[in-house]
């Protein structure tokens, strides 16, 4: 249902969310609590609650319903249809993230048909414009307009974490307990200019990218959060090659082995703030010495940094005052959250039903995703998806979108029995 439902920026999110409503209304869900939010016409959000005995404060779980742009032309398969092929399922959002939804969709009918009322009431928010392209987030929209929903002790995030597995093997559990924080800068040079012909020492464009070689070769210090100490302590277990450094990074945060971890691009993102150019622009003609030459710089910050001290670090190493360095747009900050004992305990019994042998860590991503505005609500927010994926075959947002058969009703029967260890009281 939800596959075949294009909910793509172009098309919004609203019909997603009916059919939602629909499939729940037709399973025996209470309709007073199914609640349709339309804060505009194609942007439809879905409220749903699982009521509870009142023991406890609610908790919040999230799942967006918009997906990405897929050309049928670029598919072996229709995307916005749903096909069986080969043991998998493919399809638009297989992965990112409405086999999530789907799977939560189910379990709440199956919960309601079991007459089952857990400690304290659990919430599933299915939202809208989480994808690029996005103009009014569900998440941050219900954060500023629901302040009930504020109240709640703490966010489970489909669209974060889950397992990650090797030919089909279970390896690793990811727990997202953080997220870095997105912030660009311009760094640029202006110069006289004048003609081609007669070079002169103050040339804008050799002046940048001198600058950009003091960029590359001063990398950020390290950095090691709780997230960080935590993932490494579980991945030893799995990764023999860099087990002993893992190990040393968990139990001292021993620097010398955080820095010959960093030398792999995955591990270097969690363990430093990271900056590095990805565009430039200079000069107006070919036969014209350049006036102006600018370069972006993308950085990634481990939660905690500033986007202020950020800044003030790169016009340290660039060294020129005469370069004028400043931010693009807004950074919102994303705190990172505690390791919540229940929740993780949640996670490893589950897991270890499922998935015996498979480590359980926390996880820092180096993107962002929809708990950005709940943690910047004072909620403590964590990314927890039980679809595993090969590491080799990751496929969201990209070309013929897929997942095992047997993974996502392995995610069904996850969330089933999370859902209900997380409806006790604490």
């Amino acid at each position: 249902m939800l596959i075949g439902i294009n909910s793509t920026h172009a098309h919004g999110s609203t019909e997603a969310a009916r059919a939602l409503k629909a499939a729940l209304e037709s399973g025996g869900f209470p309709a007073e609590d199914i609640e349709l939010i339309l804060p505009a016409p194609d942007k439809g959000n879905l409220l749903v609650r699982l009521k509870g005995a009142g023991r406890g404060r609610p908790v919040l779980f999230l799942s967006h319903l918009d997906v990405v742009e897929a050309r049928p032309e670029d598919w072996s398969v229709p995307p916005f249809e749903l096909t069986e092929k080969d043991g998998y399922f493919y399809g638009r959002g297989t992965q990112d993230i409405k086999g999530d939804a789907a799977a939560a969709t189910a379990n709440l009918i199956r919960l309601h048909a079991e007459h089952y009322t857990p400690d304290r009431d659990l919430y599933f928010a299915f939202t809208s414009d989480e994808e690029a392209g996005g103009t009014l987030n569900g998440v941050e929209w219900l954060m500023a307009h629901r302040p009930d929903l504020r109240q709640v002790e703490y966010v489970i995030n489909f669209d974060a974490g889950g397992g990650d597995s090797e030919h089909g093997r279970p390896l690793l559990f990811r727990v997202q307990t953080s997220e870095k924080v997105y912030a660009s800068y311009t760094v640029e040079a202006t110069s006289p200019g004048g003609h081609s012909s007669l070079p002169t020492p103050d040339n804008a464009i050799y002046r940048l990218a001198h600058a950009l070689i003091r960029i590359e070769a001063a990398p950020f210090p390290i950095h090691l959060t709780d997230t960080a100490r935590g993932y490494f302590a579980a991945l030893a277990t799995t990764d023999a090659a860099h087990a002993a450094d893992m190990q040393a990074v968990a139990k001292t945060g021993d620097p010398a082995a955080a820095q010959r971890l960093s030398q792999e691009p995955q591990f270097n993102a969690l363990v430093r703030t990271t900056c590095v150019a990805t565009q430039l622009t200079a000069g107006h003609a070919e036969n014209a010495l350049p006036q102006r030459a600018q370069a972006t710089i993308q950085c990634r910050l481990i939660p905690g940094e500033s986007a202020e001290a950020v800044q003030a670090t790169l016009t340290r190493v660039v060294a020129d005052p005469s370069l004028t360095l400043k931010v693009i747009g807004k950074v919102t900050p994303s705190p990172e959250s505690p390791l919540n004992p229940t929740v993780f305990s949640a996670v490893r019994t589950v897991a270890g039903e499922l998935w015996p042998g498979a480590a359980v860590a926390p996880s820092m991503d180096a993107g962002a995703d929809d708990s950005v505005f709940t943690r910047n609500a004072g909620i403590a927010s964590y990314g927890v998806s039980g679809l595993f994926a090969d590491l080799d075959d990751q496929r969201a947002h990209g070309r013929d979108e897929r997942m095992r058969v047997r993974e996502f009703d392995a995610d069904v029967e996850f969330q089933y029995r999370f859902f209900k260890l997380l409806g006790r009281a604490p």
